[in-house]
């Protein structure tokens, strides 16, 4: 058989074209060909081959590499396959055509789509039977809505004319829109265009840009004609609605007080309902550290692995083990369900009591269940040490593991004692293989309800884990013990955040090329098909906050190249390490900040103008507060005090890291000019450029590796923050979506970021769990609200005081109308819009605080899904804006 290519590419002096041609076969002798085309015009290059020279007798794939004197320089397009067996023309000729398309091709391939998002076409196209076709059109564009459907509309009688209401609908097959046609009896040449057909408007909406397509001439009807063509539509690219939701949160008319698993099956209902096709799920692990509202914070797991007992739905399990709860519990479950927040304590402890009564009537019977001894061996690993945890934690009333004796160090031999079948203990162990074994079975149950439905399941894998942890105690060697992972100040924690993990030590866990990382993402594929990467620009680099702070701000990214004392003298300054590195205290500055107590200060807390050594950490200043309550008001001073510095000494002598946002220092205004023009220079490069290249190979192989263990669930990166430069285009080329909110653009020239300016691969949402809901920002700075009202939603006049449901819905289409393929919200900003089911104070929507790190997480939804679900003028609504939008 003849193979013609033919490739459309325009090059410029001293460049060539080959083609790289690989035999598809099962066995490892495949070889691959490289074959230089030869120059035909100024438009195309072209190759003749046949395919016996080479042994081709079945598939085989190819693409074409681009050459500049004699280098390679690119590779012009991904692969295309041919199958001579389906070929019956003797010889074929093959048209390929070269862009720069930004399809993103790989994220069509993830679970999400593969699954759950696939076509549902309204109009089917009309099956064309062609025995002896002389062309064969393929379409290679992004995935779009199910109404949208790529169409060909040309002069040929076999394209339907010009018919825009009747155009030739492409079949979709393996990625590719494909059409085969006999042209042998047309007026040639032929022009064509290819578009977007609309079946819910029933006509082409849209047409590619530029001249018509032709096909010039056409002499031999036994020669096959293939036209392999891009087609750019990302204006048509498949696009959806999500909602954001806390687990906890969620409230029913059967409801213990929060949220559970059972409850994912309404929220599933109301999702379809409305029209969106993807639940967001705040981190679902055991936080169970102190048995206190310290716990309720989901961000601080004491197992990577463990779900949260308190996300069982116990009375579901009471009825199928004909169990019945006391009025003492049933009492306390109607308290709880009434409260207008979460009592997490009290919930936590009611249903630590309905498992125990649970365990007692079930666990002669559980442990005989095969299901149940195949989740015990799949989940062995952690599963085990886990329980353990949880007993010893209990015993010693604390889950600081350093407190634990015998236990204070993990030994796995000492472990299986304890956790023998014979131990006298071994219930205590076992009602926490019961409990996650049924936490297993109804998450498992509410997500093939979900993927039953059509809805994507999210899931959130947090940046850190608890200090006293599983797995801290079972793997110390993988963390940085005497370190805290955070985030740098930014609008929204002036002081930076402390999030109190350890941080990670990047260099043991590649040793096993991040084995730990990767079995967290193998355990969320068991339940989710996509997953939000918390903080993923900590896989760059992380903030790293001393263990004796409080606050972030004295905290540095690491890994980090430091500068040098020499960096600062060859820029031409003095250098003084006791200047930059001491907190900058004179008497002035004292008497400014403690007025009269500027002397009960010095005596206290000072020596001269430097901190005692009993007080020269945040740690040490806070102790001293905790005995001396009615002083507190001089501890944020003194905090402030204390980090009023401009460098940061590293470890190795003589070498330093500048502290963040040095500008709002007092130490630097009163510096002279010239120093602070140097020093601006030098920390501008030093955060800037001096560390890309570090942090961003640091970033891609760790994240290379988590992809890898995907599953091929789809990643979303929350990359909110200190955005380096490189970051968006590497999440970019790893095909991993971008998070983008409004209100905190990545650009510094901008107040916000326009949704109409998102780009395709990315999650938009006007709010996230960490921040004000739409409705409490829009009172927080009537300043920004007014520049927002005029400039972001381009309204006149001054704007209304109050949030008003006109005004949220404004922007909750913004979102929805956006280029996106993710427009998430906050269910509190979709009630936003509707004045009759919002909650009456927008202060009591707010889910998190990251300012404060005692936040207690309480927030619970003001009505029931139930109602929400029989509310059909919302969710009728809701999903007409939905489906007007194109989602």
């Amino acid at each position: 058989m003849i193979l013609r290519f033919y490739i459309k590419y325009t090059t410029t002096y001293g460049q060539a074209i080959s083609i790289s041609i690989k035999e598809n076969t099962k066995t490892d002798e495949a070889q691959t060909y490289l074959i230089p085309l030869q120059y035909l015009n100024d438009e195309f290059w072209q190759v003749t081959i046949d395919t016996k020279e080479y042994g081709f007798t079945d598939k085989f794939s190819y693409h074409y590499i681009l050459y500049e004197f004699g280098q390679e320089k690119e590779v012009l397009q991904n692969k295309n396959e041919v199958n001579l067996k389906k070929i019956k023309a003797g010889e074929t000729e093959i048209l390929d055509e070269w862009k720069q398309p930004d399809l993103h091709a790989d994220l069509y391939k993830t679970r999400p789509f593969i699954k759950l998002l696939k076509q549902e076409d309204k109009k089917e196209a009309k099956k064309v039977t062609v025995k002896t076709p002389t062309h064969l059109f393929r379409v290679k564009s992004p995935e779009m809505a199910p109404h949208h459907h790529i169409c060909i509309a040309g002069s040929a009688k076999k394209m339907n004319g010009w018919d825009e209401s009747d155009p030739l609908l492409l079949h979709k097959s393996d990625g590719n829109w494909t059409v085969k046609l006999n042209l042998s009896k047309e007026i040639f040449p032929v022009e064509f265009k290819i578009g977007v057909y609309d079946s819910l408007q029933k006509k082409v909406v849209y047409y590619e840009e530029g001249s018509n397509r032709k096909i010039g001439f056409f002499e031999d009807k036994e020669v096959l004609h293939i036209y392999n063509m891009l087609a750019d539509f990302r204006k048509y690219a498949w696009k959806g609605a999500g909602l954001n939701i806390q687990l906890s949160s969620i409230k029913t008319n059967r409801g213990w007080g929060t949220g559970d698993f059972t409850d994912l099956f309404l929220v599933t209902d109301w999702c379809k309902e409305s029209g969106m096709r993807l639940i967001q799920l705040l981190p679902v692990n055991d936080t169970t550290a102190t048995h206190t509202n310290k716990d309720s914070y989901p961000y601080s797991a004491i197992s990577a692995f463990a779900l949260h007992p308190v996300f069982l739905n116990v009375q579901k399990l009471a009825t199928a083990f004909s169990v019945k709860f006391g009025a003492d519990i049933l009492d306390e479950v109607k308290r709880l369900n009434e409260e207008p927040q979460m009592d997490y304590e009290a919930v936590a402890a009611l249903k630590q009591k309905a498992i125990r009564l649970l365990y007692e009537k079930e666990k002669q019977y559980f442990k005989d269940d095969l299901d149940w001894f195949e989740f015990f061996d799949m989940n062995r690993g952690w599963l085990q040490p886990y329980a353990a945890f949880c007993y010893l934690r209990d015993k010693y009333k604390t889950a600081d593991f350093n407190q634990w004796g015998d236990y204070s160090v993990y030994d796995e031999s000492l472990i299986n004692e304890l956790t023998g079948a014979d131990n006298k203990e071994y219930d205590d162990i076992a009602i926490h293989y019961f409990t996650q074994y049924h936490l297993h079975l109804q998450l498992k149950d509410a997500t093939d309800y979900a993927h039953k439905n059509g809805i994507v399941l999210k899931a959130d894998l947090p940046i850190g884990v608890g200090r006293s942890s599983v797995d801290t105690w079972m793997y110390p060697h993988l963390f940085h013990m005497d370190k805290q992972a955070g985030a740098p100040p930014d609008a929204f924690a002036t002081k930076g955040q402390n999030w109190s993990f350890p941080t990670y030590d990047w260099q043991q866990m590649s040793v096993d090329n991040y084995a730990w990382w990767r079995q967290r993402m193998e355990q969320l594929s068991n339940y989710f098909d996509a997953v939000r990467i918390d903080h993923v620009l900590g896989f760059f680099r992380i903030w790293s906050i001393p263990l004796d702070s409080i606050e972030g701000i004295l905290g540095r990214f690491i890994p980090a190249n430091a500068l040098s004392a020499h960096d600062f003298s060859a820029a031409g300054m003095h250098f003084n390490e006791a200047r930059l590195c001491d907190p900058y205290i004179t008497e002035n500055i004292l008497k400014e900040n403690f007025g009269e107590q500027a002397g009960w200060v010095k005596e206290t807390f000072l020596d001269g103008f430097h901190f005692k050594h009993a007080f020269d950490t945040q740690r040490k200043i806070a102790a001293y507060f905790d005995k001396n309550p009615e002083k507190s008001w001089a501890q944020q001073p003194l905090f402030d005090l204390l980090t009023d510095v401009i460098l940061i000494k590293d470890t190795d002598p003589g070498h330093y890291h500048f502290r963040i946002n040095i500008f709002a220092t007092t130490s630097f205004r009163h510096l002279g000019e010239h120093e602070r023009r140097i020093l601006d220079t030098l920390y501008n490069r030093y955060l800037f450029t001096l560390q890309d290249e570090l942090w961003k190979e640091e970033g891609i192989k760790k994240i290379a590796a988590l992809k890898n263990a995907s599953n091929n669930m789809l990643l979303c990166g929350e990359d909110l923050g200190m955005v380096p430069s490189f970051v968006p285009g590497v999440l970019h080329d790893m095909e991993i979506l971008s998070l983008q909110v409004e209100r905190m653009p990545k650009k510094s020239t901008e107040s916000f970021s326009p949704p109409s300016a998102a780009q395709y691969d990315c999650v938009l949402t006007p709010s996230t769990h960490d921040m004000s809901t739409i409705r409490e920002w829009w009172e927080e700075d009537r300043k920004m609200t007014q520049i927002f009202y005029n400039e972001g939603l381009g309204h006149y006049g001054e704007a209304p005081f109050y949030c008003e449901p006109w005004i949220a819905k404004d922007i909750i289409n913004q979102h929805l109308y956006a280029p996106a393929m993710w427009s998430v919200f906050l269910l509190q900003d979709l009630l936003a819009m509707n004045g009759r089911l919002r909650r009456q104070n927008p202060l009591e929507e707010r889910i998190n605080v990251p300012a404060n790190p005692d936040h207690v997480w309480n927030y619970r939804m003001h009505i029931t899904m139930e109602k929400l679900l029989a509310d059909k003028d919302f969710t009728g609504e809701l999903r007409s804006q939905i489906e007007d939008s194109g989602r």
